[in-house]
């Protein structure tokens, strides 16, 4: 028993530590970055952060605040047997950054999917992946440098909104906060893995995938999506600036996405960046 225990934990770490290096190898650790910068510097695609701001701020006071009431003293008691006379500042930092994180889950199901569904939208259209917009939505002529106002009616319906899937897995992997370090380094990652292949929803939609090609596409870079979502779900663990890094994080998926079908060679989308910038 206590053998194959063991030969299991040795499968496991290596299974890990093949996606991380694959992860990194890739590069795509690196477009949460890219997308801060991009978001920044559109102004024209600040206006769907702009209206869920208000409210997704409120909802996150709310459950903030019932966190604190609730599960501060749960969890430093917990926590005083692992983290000793730091176990106060731990517990406040854990619970704000729980509080982020089902912040950021809750809002994404009820209050931001469609203007995430807009930033990334308009993201690729100002990349030039009008036509593959254009497969699901309706887009009004212009140039590049008002890509939003560029974005019509949906053609068809966006994927479903409200999932209890997600909350239900994060309050499962919730307690591996509870061990120090190792077992916050397993939350991040197992979080990850699942929200890196979610950013790309919308474009598996625009695609037009089936579930068979869309795990296809997945496992064929599962490393890459990993990492794309550890690095996103570090930044949307960020108190406040969470609701910022969700927009951001939603404008790297959208440049991914516009290099992977560059990359496939999409002479539509190459001309059409080069009629732009003429």
């Amino acid at each position: 028993m206590a053998d194959k225990v063991k030969e299991t934990a040795k499968q496991e770490v290596e299974r890990v530590r093949h996606i991380a290096e694959e992860g990194a190898k890739s590069g795509a650790y690196l477009y949460p970055l890219k997308g801060i910068y991009y978001l920044a510097t559109h102004p024209d695609l600040y206006k769907p952060l702009l209206n869920r701001l208000a409210p997704t701020l409120t909802l996150g006071l709310g459950i903030t605040v019932a966190m604190f009431l609730f599960t501060y003293l749960p969890q430093v008691a917990v926590l005083v047997w692992t983290s000793g006379p730091l176990a106060a500042l731990s517990t406040v930092l854990l619970v704000l950054s729980e509080s982020s994180t089902l912040t950021m889950v809750l809002s994404k199901m009820l209050l931001i999917e469609d203007s995430l569904i807009d930033t990334f939208d308009g993201t690729l259209v100002a990349q030039g992946q009008t036509e593959l917009v254009a497969k699901q939505r309706q887009i009004k002529s212009g140039g590049a440098g008002a890509a939003f106002g560029r974005l019509g009616k949906l053609v068809s319906k966006p994927l479903a909104k409200f999932s209890p899937v997600a909350l239900i897995r994060y309050f499962m992997y919730l307690p591996l906060n509870f061990i120090p370090v190792v077992g916050t380094v397993a939350f991040v990652f197992l979080q990850g893995r699942r929200n890196g292949p979610s950013a790309h929803s919308r474009y598996f939609q625009l695609k037009g995938m089936n579930g068979t090609q869309r795990e296809k596409h997945i496992e064929e870079r599962k490393g890459a999506y990993t990492s794309f979502g550890v690095a996103s779900v570090l930044l949307e663990m960020v108190p406040i600036a969470g609701i910022f890094f969700a927009f951001s994080n939603t404008c790297g998926a959208a440049l991914w996405a516009a290099d992977i079908e560059n990359k496939a060679g999409t002479a539509p989308a190459l001309r059409e960046k080069a009629a732009m910038a003429e």
